[in-house]
């Protein structure tokens, strides 16, 4: 036989005992009481009274132990089921991990979306502040237009200068003949002059 285990004894002791109410001493008395009926000479109406003490001992002990073995057997179910609860609370706990950490997640989600909206919202307003593309189209065209006059002016400009340049080269060269005529003309009426005194003289 295997060595006995101590839940064995204290189970047989339970059994035995019931709820701690003396069984184990009523079983030693019940058996002390059938060996001495056993061994007793006396009266035949002596050993049924005997007989009829130890049937009501022996159904007390065999009720105690059937009210302890109902007790064990609620105890059974009752450990078994403080584990189907403690298996459901580990679940739930388990469960509540998954669901916190999903909501960290969606924590961090909403975090950066809100963010995002955030950065959204601000390049929005630093749209706003500028035209849309067809009013700088507008305006781009406005200021192509405006371009184009300005070189057509400064064209003119340009043209008006060059000939301006001319005619004020054709002058100075006018004026330089004009000049050169007069200082012609002025030597050539010096010279008309001192060959006239000479003839003067002579008369």
């Amino acid at each position: 036989m295997g060595a006995v285990t101590d839940d064995e004894v204290i189970r047989k002791r339970l059994l035995i005992d019931g709820d701690g109410a003396g069984d184990d001493r009523r079983i030693n008395v019940l058996l002390k009481s059938f060996i001495k009926w056993c061994n007793s000479p006396g009266t035949p109406e002596e050993g049924f009274t005997q007989y009829q003490r130890m049937v009501g001992t022996l159904a007390q002990c065999e009720f105690s132990m059937g009210k302890t073995l109902m007790v064990y057997d609620m105890n059974l179910r009752e450990m078994e089921n403080y584990e189907k609860i403690y298996s459901n609370i580990e679940q739930n706990i388990m469960s509540a991990h998954e669901k916190i950490a999903e909501c960290k997640k969606e924590i961090q989600r909403a975090k950066r979306i809100r963010k995002n909206r955030q950065e959204y919202d601000a390049l929005a307003k630093v749209i706003q502040q500028h035209p849309d593309r067809h009013e700088t189209l507008k305006q781009l065209e406005a200021l192509d237009k405006e371009l184009q006059q300005l070189s057509h002016i400064k064209e003119n400009v340009d043209a008006k200068l060059e000939l301006r340049k001319k005619q004020f080269h054709v002058l100075l060269t006018t004026i330089q003949e004009l000049q050169q005529t007069l200082e012609n003309d002025e030597k050539s009426d010096n010279d008309d002059n001192s060959q006239e005194s000479p003839a003067e003289n002579g008369e």
